[in-house]
């Protein structure tokens, strides 16, 4: 899927894992979907129709697939009211569809990168750091039982056997988070059943599952400040070989969890003209934990305030108006502080937003996540 591509375009940056080099640039707004509508190598496994998904395996890595990831975001909270949201993404990469034959302990086919953002409201403060680095000589990976996932001193790891409770554990030198994460609902397949097709073509799909309410409790620093915070957060794993098509530009992607105990997820494609592409898509999942399917017929976007980063000079759509008619679901979307831009090795707008019922949704709340790219 897209928010896969943001990590495989830093790759280039790293030694060859294998017999060969990624050739990929990540420069310029369109630098996150160029990967995925290239050429692929027929040795990866590909995504062309759905499958159950079969728990704790597929919470675990893919290697067959060229790339996937694990993604969590959460809005939190410190007893004096101090409003927080933070990311904490690991990307897995193949660079190649065989392990090299090689006897160097560094040879592996697999690279790793993972990101860290933090904001903070109260000092309008928002940092982002970066790992990257290869499976291999203990430096990155994932194993199953029990569950974790590691790049360096970064890592998502069940406390136990059993999958949940997760410890999330990130840091830099402007802020770090220690969280664990226990599940209020279970988990949710989007598109048919885990298959979300991305495009026209035979294999522009992913499978693709979220758990979209969990309770976060834990600290957050950022800068010399530390806090003790609860909140909600959200999972997002998604694996595949190839997803866009070549007309697209980039995407809006939205996860919002409501004040009533539903949870939305919708991402808004773009094409090349800067229209919706009609494999935009995503689910609202009931408080009890049914899944009702969005098509981009069903959700209506409208921009209501721009952000522009004085560092890249991009200019987001910050603020949104949000409406699914047959939901009876009408609200406005702002973002916590506006300057929530990741400007590492790939540049990217992701950030916490707060939910605010208008209209017949009068008295609606919620929070959520933004994502922005092609900007």
């Amino acid at each position: 899927m897209f928010r896969l591509s943001l990590s495989v375009l830093p790759l280039v940056l790293l030694a060859a894992c294998g017999s060969e080099r990624a050739n990929i640039s990540a420069t310029g707004p369109a630098a996150a979907t160029r990967f995925l509508t290239g050429e692929d190598d027929p040795g990866y496994t590909h995504v062309f129709s759905s499958r159950p998904f079969e728990f704790p395996e597929d919470h675990g890595s893919h290697p067959e697939y060229r790339s996937e990831w694990w993604y969590f975001t959460g809005n939190l909270s410190a007893d004096n009211d101090r409003q927080f949201g933070f990311e904490l993404t690991f990307f897995r990469f193949a660079l190649s569809p065989q392990q090299p034959e090689r006897i160097s302990a560094w040879g592996t086919n697999q690279a790793w990168m993972a990101h860290l953002s933090l904001t903070d409201e109260q000092a309008d403060r928002f940092v982002a750091a970066e790992r990257l680095s290869r499976e291999a000589l203990g430096l990155a990976g994932n194993e199953l039982d029990p569950f974790a996932l590691r790049l360096e001193d970064w890592s998502v790891a069940s406390d136990g056997p059993e999958f949940f409770p997760l410890e999330l554990t990130a840091g830099a030198d402007d802020g770090e988070i220690s969280l664990t994460l226990t599940a209020l609902k279970d988990p949710v397949s989007h598109g048919e059943d885990g298959f979300d097709r991305k495009g026209p073509e035979p294999g522009n799909a992913s499978h693709y599952y979220s758990i979209t309410r969990l309770q976060a409790t834990g600290r957050i620093r950022v800068g010399q400040r530390e806090s003790h915070v609860t909140g909600l957060a959200w999972m997002d794993r998604e694996w595949g070989t190839s997803a866009l098509g070549s007309d697209l530009a980039g995407w809006d992607w939205f996860s919002l969890q409501l004040s009533d105990g539903r949870d939305l997820m919708y991402y808004r494609l773009r094409t090349d003209q800067g229209r919706t592409s009609p494999f935009s898509g995503g689910s609202i999942v009931a408080a009890d934990g049914r899944r009702t399917a969005l098509g981009p017929g069903d959700v209506s976007l409208t921009i209501l305030d721009y952000w522009q980063s004085a560092a890249s000079g991009a200019r987001y759509p910050v603020s949104w108006a949000l409406t699914v008619p047959e939901e009876h679901l009408n609200i406005e979307l702002r973002p916590l502080i506006p300057r929530q831009e990741l400007d590492l090795t790939v540049r990217y707008w992701e950030g916490a937003v707060v939910a605010t019922g208008i209209g017949e949704s009068l008295g609606l709340g919620g929070r959520g996540y933004l994502e922005l790219t092609g900007y």
